[in-house]
């Protein structure tokens, strides 16, 4: 569960115009080989693919949560043509006017993606510029083909015939609504309320509710915590009061799974620090989800009980826990964890700093914060919250 604790990736487009939703139909896959075995690589809790587009090589996120997206930078590096604009809502809720464009043909490994539909977006705002991304390749474009999905492996397979992946041979199976973009949304049970979630491999985390299906009552045991623990395609959302809750029962389709730890924010999302746990196939032609576990790990909260964002470089305390006493305010400025000095950094350093967390493995820090012209010493250890 440490991704709830730290910002979140997530870019779940999710509204678009009338003339946007004909839009993602566009294009067509061809494959050499029954199987294509495409070049996956999980970093950060994400799963990112090298795409060749007219000769030169990219980076893209693998994102079932968002529609096939270009930067603005290979939008005017391949002079491609408006085809119109529509607005788009991240999972933040932040709206945002983008040209919406054809793409010619993108190469994947031997998957050839001929004239699929991409919005046109800037991926150099915030946090986002650290994963140095030029693209997504998006749930729209993912629908044409079947997928097969390993993170533990980093494989990623692609196939036109699902029997090639032996579908009968996994437990679970959760049927799903796709979205106009193709983004699988998958029904829970939760606290006896009937939830949607955004099946969304561009989300490092867990699992994720809004805030309004949440219901105290009847929770195991909760927490709570205040401030921005995710980042959109826009941005961060505002700092708000939310909890982090262990349920005894969710189910997805055919399974029952217990002790889960969710967050409650402003969308609901089932993410990455679950999908790792099974291989998992998708399958657009049926509209289903399948499932093997390949490890068994229960779901855990450990946390110094904050938090923190890199704005402009400058790391700042962005989430908190609600604990009674707790040293850390929203909006102190970290000048360094571990004697390591975070002040002053430049891009490419903040950026560092961003993936490759100082507290990560450690079950004490020492943190220096400037809190109203005041320097304060804190010291924090790691604890379990949530405990079964």
């Amino acid at each position: 569960m440490k991704k709830i604790l730290y910002t979140l990736l997530i870019l779940s487009t999710t509204t678009f115009s009338a003339q946007g939703k004909k839009f993602f139909k566009s294009g067509e896959a061809q494959l050499q080989n029954p199987v294509e075995k495409i070049n996956l690589r999980y970093a950060n809790d994400l799963p990112f693919v090298q795409v060749s587009i007219n000769g030169k090589s990219y980076n893209f996120l693998f994102d079932t949560g968002a529609p096939t997206v270009i930067s603005t930078t290979v939008y005017a590096e391949l002079g491609l043509e408006k085809k119109h604009k529509s607005t788009v809502k991240d999972s933040q809720k932040n709206k945002h006017e983008q040209i919406f464009t054809i793409l010619p043909e993108m190469t994947v490994d031997q998957a050839v993606f001929k004239d699929v539909g991409a919005v046109v977006m800037d991926f150099s705002v915030s946090e986002l510029s650290c994963f140095k991304i030029d693209g997504i390749l998006g749930a729209n474009q993912m629908a044409k083909l079947f997928w097969k999905i390993n993170y533990s492996e980093n494989s990623l397979e692609a196939s036109k015939d699902l029997a090639q992946f032996n579908p009968e041979d996994y437990d679970i199976v959760i049927p799903f609504s796709p979205r106009v973009q193709k983004t699988p949304v998958v029904e829970t049970d939760l606290q006896g309320k009937k939830i949607d979630l955004t099946f969304d491999t561009g989300f490092s985390g867990r699992l994720k509710i809004t805030d309004k299906a949440y219901d105290a009552q009847k929770a195991l045991k909760s927490i709570e915590v205040y401030g921005t623990s995710s980042v959109g395609a826009y941005g961060a959302g505002k700092p708000a009061p939310g909890y982090i809750f262990r349920t005894a029962d969710l189910s997805l389709g055919n399974k029952s799974f217990s002790n889960e730890i969710i967050a409650t924010g402003s969308t609901s999302l089932i993410g990455n620090d679950f999908f790792k746990n099974f291989i998992f196939i998708l399958d657009w032609s049926a509209n289903k989800i399948y499932m093997k576990r390949i490890k068994n790990e229960p779901a855990k909260l450990e946390s110094f009980g904050f938090g923190y964002r890199f704005v402009d470089a400058k790391p700042t305390v962005a989430f908190v826990f609600q604990e009674e006493n707790f040293p850390l305010k929203i909006g102190d400025a970290i000048i360094s964890i571990n004697n390591i000095n975070l002040d002053h950094l430049d891009k490419d350093a903040a950026c560092h700093y961003f993936l490759n967390r100082v507290e990560s493995g450690q079950n004490a820090i020492h943190v220096k914060i400037m809190r109203e012209g005041k320097e304060m010493e804190i010291k924090l250890e790691k604890k379990e919250f949530l405990g079964v």
